[in-house]
C-alpha cells in the first residue's frame, strides 16, 4: 500500500498533472490518500512525482492515521465504537491491519472520507523542491514515509 502527501501547490502546474492529482483526491496541499500497489495507481503516482511525496506505509502508521485523522461525512472523528458497529471488525487496529494486508479496503466503512487533512509537519520540510534522493521531500521515500506521515500526524 502506497501512502502518497501533496507538498506543493498548484500555481504554474501543467493541465495534465492537475488532472492525475485531482483523480488521485489530492486537492490540497497536505492531503493523504492511501492506495494500493497496482500498475493503475503506480503510473499516476509517477506523474505527479515533483508534487508528491510518497512511499510504502506500513499497520501502525496507518493506524494512528485513522485514528487521528480518520473523519466521517459531517466531520465527525472515526472511532472505535462506529468501527465495530458498522463494519466486521472490532476496533481501528483490527480494521487497520486487515487494510494493510489486502482483506479490506477503506470503502468497507461507510460514510468514510477517503482522504486524510494531515498537519504541515513538524520541525519543517526538508525542501520541496527536491527529491527525497537529493535532501528534499518529494518523490519516492520508500519505508521513510512513515516519519514523514508521523511529523504530519
Amino acid at each position: 500500500m502506497y501512502a502518497v502527501v501533496r507538498v506543493r501547490g498548484q500555481v504554474n502546474v501543467r493541465g495534465s498533472i492537475e488532472d492525475t492529482l485531482k483523480m488521485l483526491r489530492l486537492h490540497r496541499i497536505n492531503h493523504c490518500v492511501v492506495l494500493e500497489d497496482n500498475a493503475h495507481n503506480r503510473g499516476m503516482i509517477q506523474k505527479v512525482k515533483d508534487y508528491v511525496a510518497y512511499g510504502v506505509i506500513d499497520a501502525k502508521t496507518l493506524t494512528q492515521m485513522l485514528k487521528n485523522r480518520g473523519r466521517l461525512e459531517g466531520g465527525s472523528r472515526l472511532t472505535d465504537e462506529y468501527i465495530s458497529t458498522n463494519t466486521d471488525f472490532e476496533s481501528i487496529e483490527d480494521f487497520a491491519q486487515a487494510v494493510y494486508e489486502n482483506r479490506a479496503t477503506l470503502k468497507d466503512v461507510p460514510k468514510l472520507k477517503p482522504v486524510f487533512r494531515l498537519h504541515p509537519p513538524r520541525k519543517g520540510h526538508a525542501g520541496i523542491k527536491r527529491s527525497a534522493q537529493m535532501g528534499g521531500v518529494l518523490g519516492n521515500h520508500g519505508e521513510e514515509i512513515n516519519g514523514l506521515l508521523n511529523k504530519m500526524r
